[in-house]
């Protein structure tokens, strides 16, 4: 499947790597499939790109490759939607606000995308942990949970 991508161009993506987000995400709630795109030389970064609208397109990144001690708790509601058994179903991301140098770039700790890896199922979630912010700085900070 062909889809117009922000970062990337036109690109063609298999259909098993769409995830869906039943609900949309917070402020972008008619958008429900995105798929996952490496970005060159950054392992634990990528960029969540729409299917439908080639401009909506968050960098994402694997939050314990910058914050050790990040942890949290699914609610039963979202266990449930997501139907995560275990937790080697779960993949979780956070949204960067990438900066220029990108050493100022921040993280948004207080809401994680919590991937089914198995059913590709996803949601943002938005904890409620006061410690977690929007705009954790990605580098030169260790975070507590």
């Amino acid at each position: 499947m062909n889809i117009q991508t922000k970062y990337h161009g036109e690109i063609d993506i298999q259909t098993d790597t769409i995830l869906t987000f039943e609900k949309g995400i917070p402020g972008f709630q008619e958008e429900k499939q995105f798929t996952l795109l490496p970005l060159p030389d950054m392992d634990s970064v990528s960029v969540l790109q729409s299917i439908e609208t080639p401009e909506l397109a968050f960098v994402i990144a694997d939050p314990y490759s910058f914050f050790k001690d990040y942890t949290f708790s699914l609610d039963e509601n979202t266990v449930e939607l997501l139907n995560i058994e275990s937790d080697q179903d779960v993949s979780a991301f956070v949204i960067l606000t990438v900066q220029d140098p990108f050493e100022k770039t921040t993280a948004n700790l207080q809401a994680p995308i919590i991937v089914n890896v198995k059913t590709n199922h996803a949601k943002q979630v938005i904890l409620n942990q006061e410690n977690y912010k929007t705009k954790t700085p990605l580098f030169g900070q260790t975070v507590k949970g």
